[in-house]
């Protein structure tokens, strides 16, 4: 079924009966095999009682995303592992570090591929990543690394906009710009390195950079910008004032379901596409939340093949908005993020990043 997923011509295709049923049969599939081959995850399971092949997408067991940063989880033997992934994290943090098999690493390049297609369309733009050239070991990387890695797909002739102490180099873009001029371009960074090493950049020294015409597509978390009182829609109008970006979209992603990430749509929802999807449930009650309803928000990925992280609890704190309905016409639930709970550890690249 993943296979058929992946020659689509959207991600957000099935509508929601569909989509249930395949999304269960997969999602089962995937803890039977973590169950058979990861020792940690089958002593969770048995100790709560939730072994058991479930009956709907709600009773799907799921580990709390912190789990990863506590205890190596794997389902394939050491010898396979061929990637290990690390997520952000601030100075003497622990971070989760989670195990790729070859089928899972390319899994997950594909599937971020049609997603991103969805909305960059097929056209290879001349690319500025808003950051450092992070690269050091292509088998053991950050999730900051993991997203620029991923992004580079969907450009060419890529500009790495910072130097080693986040300044722009200005004499490069300006020679980019003129070496593509009228050309749109892609850029791609973590909101706030973007906010602050580009855009407060800019503003302090005038420099005048024209990227009309250009899409931008951020992610990384909103807690710093939250804490300069900086919101979805300040930044989009922040940045179309600035450089002229009109096509902006924020993305909702983690390292420990790396692929499937949930894009936002022209009318700002984060989406669900067809290889995943997400639940609310209630902070107290760990009940299913209804549309409407804030709690903690569950992700599902049909993507994790090496590790137990198919269905996770993070976090973080959302609402469901719709499902099916978007005026953007696509298919799957669509929500919000409304930020982390309480003295939750900071999480995301541009949350937890320090110069």
């Amino acid at each position: 079924m993943l296979e058929q997923l992946l020659t689509q011509k959207t991600p957000y295709s099935l509508e929601k009966a569909k989509k249930k049923a395949m999304l269960l049969h997969e999602l089962n599939q995937l803890t039977a095999i973590h169950l058979q081959n990861c020792q940690p995850y089958r002593s969770i399971l048995q100790k709560s009682g939730v072994e058991h092949e479930a009956s709907s997408l709600e009773e799907v067991p799921f580990l709390p995303v912190q789990l990863f940063k506590m205890m190596p989880l794997y389902s394939i033997p050491p010898e396979e592992h061929f990637k290990v992934l690390t997520s952000s994290g601030t100075t003497g943090q622990q971070v989760s570090r989670i195990y790729i098999d070859r089928n899972t690493a390319q899994l997950q390049s594909r599937t971020l591929n049609v997603i991103v297609r969805n909305f960059l369309g097929n056209q290879r733009l001349p690319m500025i990543i808003v950051d450092t050239d992070t690269m050091k070991n292509r088998l053991q990387f950050s999730a900051r690394t993991a997203g620029i890695i991923g992004f580079s797909q969907f450009g060419r002739n890529h500009l790495y906009l910072l130097n080693h102490d986040m300044e722009v180099d200005w004499e490069r873009l300006y020679s980019f710009l003129e070496k593509h001029e009228g050309q749109p371009k892609f850029l791609f960074g973590f909101t706030f390195i973007i906010w602050e090493y580009f855009l407060k950049a800019a503003q302090r020294l005038k420099k005048k950079v024209d990227l009309s015409g250009s899409v931008l597509i951020h992610g990384g978390g909103w807690k710093k910008l939250q804490d300069q009182a900086v919101d979805n829609e300040t930044f989009k109008q922040v940045l179309l004032e600035e450089f002229g970006i009109s096509s902006i979209y924020n993305y909702y992603g983690m390292v420990e379901q790396v692929g499937s990430i949930f894009m936002e749509c022209e009318m700002g929802h984060l989406h669900a596409p067809d290889f995943a999807d997400v639940l609310i449930r209630n902070p107290d009650t760990m009940r299913p939340a209804a549309i409407g309803e804030t709690g903690l928000i569950q992700v599902l990925s049909i993507l994790p093949k090496s590790y137990p992280g198919h269905s996770l609890l993070t976090e973080d704190i959302g609402v469901l908005v719709g499902e099916d309905n978007c005026p953007c016409g696509r298919y799957g639930k669509y929500f919000h993020v409304h930020g982390r709970i309480p003295k939750a550890e900071a999480r995301g690249c541009s949350d937890t990043f320090t110069k």
